[in-house]
């Protein structure tokens, strides 16, 4: 037989085909001979399907079926029968059916891969990402790439539907460096200058703000220079947003239904909007974290006012430091054991925290090394406002106000896992989070840096503040938080150069700095920039939670590892002397 396209996928063929003669192309998934009858089912993205030599039915074709072997790529052609009663599988969508062959081309043979080309494999992750292409084979991360091309296709329609223009910008520009390490590119025609590639394409949507394309959206590639974890790349796409004419409240609308629309097409659920919200100072005393996961109801409690008047050194002097005493109650451990304990105490040590005070509840008294220091009444009032029952464990951290917060957050978490109350099929948690501060003190540089980026607006109430005491200015910002994941963020941007220039000011960044760095956007600005604001969406983490997974790897087709290197094809490398001589860099 000489090649023929296929006529069907391999995931395609139901009874109602039986009789048809049929084309399949694709890779020998499994190979099976009982005795003289060979059988052979056949992959491809779409599916499997079961085909059938048998020496009476085709000779020819079951004499080159000897000759196969697991991922050889084959062409056969047949005729759809209905599987014997006692040979359905159920588990396929095929698998009322198989292929009898008649025909049967072997277009590329294959070595045994170095790996099975299956779900669930114990496999290192270096070994299938040394053999990416071999992996991208397996079902479940080719149904990650097809959700992730089918979240793409909804956003591009949404977007387009409620008047955004999709606009690319460069992936070339001008180093702008805020935050984290710019990928820098040499430039062989101008000896000594560099380009940057894009963290994000922020001053760009601003730009095209004031150049009147008041609805924007891109769904773009980034790229930082930074340590890897499970949830981050080298390189990484985002849904970029910007609007004109706008407060916060038009982008909740608009991002709101773009989610509403995610959860109905890829999750088959009815998400109510509008979301529920939390300040940034509430979602911190709750939960610990500015990304908090709501799926279960363990709540931190600030204890300050328990402890006004106490006589506990370690919590008299966190008060008087304006820091904060934060309690968590874990029910039903009272009965921890003393190793158990320690484990948990190393636990926040890890997290920075000196050390964990822990209390047992019993039925007529609080059982702790630290109870000594607590009178009747500050007992009382503890086992009251955390709503303590017997049987119940509490603990308390004290300290430095957001350095703590972080840390119970962070034990929040683990007694979450320990207590199982994340459940696989927990409803999906999405809410906004909103009003962070402005800055952020870094106690290593002694200054404040944006916690977002430097064109973040603050409120107008608290611009007076921005020289004065730029600690309490609260931002214009948002983020979204699906299941304790950021998975978007954004704000009202600084629109005019004045209040551009006092952010600038207060991050101590100079006018010569900042004209040459942002000179372009600054002088923009003086030529009518409206009112904007926008948002984006970590496009590769939102496709991850929506596929279930546990790593952005998975959703991507050709990642990093976690050291920054991709073992298919060995970058990065060395380059030709040539090449750098040619670029102006010499290699010390």
């Amino acid at each position: 037989m000489q090649f023929k396209r296929r006529t069907h996928t391999c995931g395609e063929l139901r009874e109602s085909n039986i009789g048809e003669n049929v084309v399949l192309n694709g890779w020998v998934d499994r190979r099976r001979d009982l005795g003289g009858v060979i059988f052979i089912e056949v992959r491809d993205r779409h599916g499997i399907t079961q085909v059938v030599f048998e020496p009476t039915f085709n000779e020819h074709a079951h004499t080159l079926a000897k000759n196969l072997r697991s991922e050889f790529v084959i062409a056969i052609e047949g005729v759809v029968r209905k599987r014997p009663a006692d040979t359905d599988n159920s588990d396929l969508a095929t698998g009322h059916i198989d292929v009898m062959v008649n025909n049967l081309v072997i277009l590329n043979e294959a070595e045994t891969p170095p790996f099975a080309i299956k779900d669930d494999i114990d496999t290192h992750e270096d070994l299938r990402l040394k053999y990416r292409y071999l992996d991208l084979r397996r079902p479940k991360l080719q149904k990650s790439l097809i959700l992730r091309h089918k979240m793409a296709q909804i956003t591009r329609q949404y977007f387009d539907e409620n008047g955004f223009v999709e606009v690319e910008t460069p992936v070339l520009m001008k180093s702008t460096p805020e935050g984290a390490r710019d990928f820098l590119v040499p430039s062989r025609m101008h000896k000594g200058k560099f380009y940057a590639l894009p963290q994000s394409p922020q001053t760009y949507k601003q730009l095209l703000m004031v150049a009147g394309m008041d609805r924007y959206f891109q769904i773009v590639k980034c790229f930082r220079d930074e340590d890897l974890r499970a949830d981050r790349q080298l390189e990484f796409t985002q849904i970029d947003v910007e609007m004109s004419f706008v407060d916060q409240e038009d982008i909740f609308l608009i991002v709101e239904g773009l989610m509403k629309r995610f959860f109905k097409q890829v999750w088959s659920r009815d998400l109510q909007i509008p979301l529920p919200r939390l300040s940034f100072d509430e979602a911190m005393e709750k939960y610990g974290s500015d990304k908090p996961d709501v799926r279960f109801d363990l709540e931190m409690k600030t204890l300050n006012d328990l402890f006004n008047n106490t006589g506990f050194k370690v919590f008299k002097d966190a008060v008087d430091a304006k820091g904060v005493i934060t309690g968590l109650l874990a029910p039903g451990c009272g009965d921890y054991t003393r190793n158990q304990l320690d484990v948990l105490t190393d636990f926040v040590k890890g997290h920075g925290a000196k050390g964990l005070i822990w209390i047992r509840v019993k039925e007529n008294e609080l059982e702790s090394p630290t109870m000594k220091f607590f009178s009747d009444e500050e007992k009382q009032n503890l086992t009251k406002s955390l709503e303590a029952k017997p049987g119940d464990l509490i603990f308390i951290l004290s300290g430095p106000k957001l350095k703590t917060l972080n840390t119970m957050g962070a034990l929040r978490l683990e007694m979450a896992k320990r207590l199982n109350l994340i459940k696989e099929d927990s409803d999906p948690k999405l809410l906004w989070v909103t009003d962070f501060p402005l800055f952020e003190w870094d106690e290593d540089s002694g200054r404040f840096y944006a916690m977002h980026h430097p064109f973040t607006s603050p409120r107008v109430e608290d611009i007076p503040l921005m020289s004065s005491n730029p600690g309490k200015v609260k931002a214009r910002a948002y983020d979204l938080v699906l299941n304790g994941s950021e998975i978007a963020g954004g704000s009202i941007r600084i629109h005019n150069s004045d209040l551009q220039s006092k952010m600038f000011q207060a991050l101590g960044i100079s006018d010569e700095e900042a004209q040459y760095k942002f000179g372009f956007l600054m002088n923009a600005f003086k030529y009518g920039a409206p009112p904007h604001g926008g948002i984006a969406f970590g496009f590769d983490r939102m496709a991850m939670i929506f596929a279930g997974e546990h790593s952005i790897r998975d959703v991507i087709a050709f990642p990093k590892t976690a050291s920054a290197i991709s073992l298919m094809d060995d970058s990065p490398s060395t380059v030709d002397e040539n090449q750098l001589k040619e670029l102006h860099i010499k290699i010390r």
